[in-house]
């Protein structure tokens, strides 16, 4: 590729980007006491809130699609532009200029689900969702975690019995977000449970409109209620809905995982405003900059969110390079877990009483919406004992814990008791 064909790229962007959205306007210095003080970890919105945003982020995406810059390195034969990661980032500096409408809803889908299709699924199973998800025709969701499986999801139990072309799913899923607002699911089931947890397993794309599928809204600690648990009733599903071979599930499951983890390490929080920033002018808002044991907490933030960026973008970087995210991701996570932790010792530090109630002044009590929603992050994705197996056993080479139970049958396990 030459230097011309990039350039060319890019004012093609440029060009249709002017054409449908307003430029941002200069960053202005960020002052304490000015502006938004949300730093909220989970955006909580009403349903009605909620679909309105829906509304225009899909059809900000359908836009972008159509104008060739909705995939731009996925495979030409499933919607795809079939150009590369530079352009990719070309892209993504250009578009950085512009007010975009807020397009989370697509994390999911878009950074978990479809790269699982694209690597497990069926030629019809492509040509069906690649093209329509991308597009924004649909949305998906992510059907992993079970209420006697969470971490370890080698023990669910939702099952998937064949009957002929079709098979049919029942069982619960919990935590998965946006089900409400999602067309179609990935989930795994249980198939043979005369195999060890392991192997036994399925994975399986799903309608989340069919005859069968009952989505319930959870209402979190935050007040919010993003996500929910899904019931599946005698689901049917046909046989190209599957993702890789039978009893496989596991293998398909971990590529799907360590998307997750990669999107979830990736996460910062804080708007356009880093944390970082807000932290300082908190400190010097407060006359603290000349305290030793607050100085030393600001200076260990600074070099902890420093190490874990430079650590996100060589993962980033190895993944745009084409490479599948491996079980270093796990550190990523493991990092964005352990800088909340520190986060939140400093506010509470800081901010006393004036984090737990709400006096109206400012860049207090909002604080309060982040340190609250910060326990759910050492579950999202796998919790922090698992990805810390994950690190010893697969990157350190560390033994196996005892007392996993691999080879035997899952129907003669005791569930619940297991790990791992």
């Amino acid at each position: 590729m030459s230097i011309v064909e990039l350039n060319e790229f890019t004012q093609n962007a440029t060009a249709f980007l002017d054409a449908t959205l307003q430029r941002k306007e200069p960053a202005k210095k960020f002052v304490w006491g000015e502006g938004s003080d949300n730093v909220s970890m989970f955006e909580e919105k009403s349903r009605e809130a909620e679909q309105e945003m829906v509304t225009t982020a899909k059809e900000w995406r359908t836009k972008k699609f159509d104008a060739g810059f909705g995939w731009i390195t996925g495979p030409k034969e499933y919607g795809g532009a079939g150009l590369t990661a530079e352009h990719e980032r070309a892209y993504a500096a250009v578009e950085a200029n512009y007010k975009v409408p807020n397009q989370s809803i697509f994390t999911i889908g878009l950074g978990m689900v479809a790269p699982t299709i694209l690597a497990h699924g069926s030629p019809e199973a492509k040509e069906k969702f690649l093209r329509a998800m991308w597009r924004a025709d649909i949305v998906g969701c992510q059907l992993f975690s079970e209420p006697g499986a969470g971490s370890d999801l080698a023990s669910l139990q939702t099952k998937a019995e064949r009957d002929g072309d079709e098979w049919v799913i029942t069982g619960q899923k919990v935590w998965t977000s946006g089900a409400h607002y999602s067309d179609i699911g990935e989930i795994i089931c249980r198939t043979d449970p005369s195999l060890p947890k392991h192997k036994g397993l399925t994975g399986f794309l799903v309608d989340m409109k069919a005859p069968g599928v009952e989505i319930r809204p959870l209402r979190q600690m935050t007040g919010g209620a993003s996500f929910n648990e899904v019931f599946f009733n005698e689901v049917r599903v046909p046989d190209w809905y599957r993702l890789g071979d039978v009893n496989n599930g596991w293998g398909v499951a971990l590529t799907t995982l360590m998307n997750e983890r990669a999107a979830i390490g990736a996460g910062s929080g804080g708007g356009e405003v880093s944390m970082m920033t807000r932290i300082t002018q908190m400190v010097r808002h407060y006359g603290l900059e000349n305290d030793a044991l607050v100085r030393d907490m600001v200076a260990n933030l600074y070099i902890n969110y420093r190490v874990a960026n430079f650590n996100n973008k060589r993962a980033m970087d190895k993944m745009k390079a084409g490479q599948t995210p491996g079980p270093e991701m796990s550190i990523s996570k493991m990092a964005l877990v352990n800088n909340q932790q520190l986060l939140n010792e400093f506010l509470c530090h800081v901010l006393g009483a004036k984090l737990q109630a709400d006096t109206g002044e400012w860049g207090t009590y909002a604080w309060h919406q982040l340190v609250v929603g910060a326990p759910g992050m050492r579950i999202a994705g796998g919790s922090d004992e698992v990805m810390r197996n994950i690190v010893g056993e697969r990157v350190l080479g560390l033994p196996k814990e005892p007392g996993i139970d691999s080879k035997s049958a899952f129907r003669d396990l005791k569930v619940g008791t297991q790990k791992g």
